[in-house]
């Protein structure tokens, strides 16, 4: 799958705000300058001070608690917005099993939608906040 299919799945719109959390060199420079592009927005590093549309989250096992990641990242978060949980594959290093993301996921209040390969290196997951019964 090319490069804009996979930023097309991302459903990213023109001009959203997305924070980038754990880039490293081995993060996939083709799926991050594509994002950049399809946006025309700059990623935003550290600590955001505004409300954000997507979360990126560059995860690999070993990077620290997996909850604690993923409920930070929920802090900056839209109600409707994604977080996007990059994790490497099978056989790479620092590859999370995927059952780790089920069970982070929902005791961070996430719920896990769909995965797919970004890369020849990393699988791309999305959460989103999962919906509260209104009495």
């Amino acid at each position: 799958m090319g490069v804009d299919l996979i930023i097309e799945r991302l459903a990213l719109e023109p001009g959203e705000l997305i924070l980038e959390v754990g880039f490293d060199s081995d993060c996939d420079q083709e799926f991050r300058s594509a994002i950049t592009k399809r946006t025309g927005t700059k990623f935003i590093e550290g600590t955001a001070t505004e409300v954000l549309d997507v979360v990126l989250l560059w995860w690999r096992d070993g990077d620290g608690d997996l909850v604690d990641d993923l409920m930070d990242a929920l802090t900056y978060l839209s109600e409707t917005g994604p977080i996007w949980l990059l994790t490497p594959k099978v056989g790479r290093s620092g590859h999370v099993q995927p059952s780790d993301i089920q069970e982070a996921a929902p005791i961070a209040g996430l719920s896990q939608t769909v995965s797919f390969a970004i890369g020849a290196d990393w699988t791309a997951t999305k959460l989103v906040a999962r919906k509260t019964s209104r009495k």
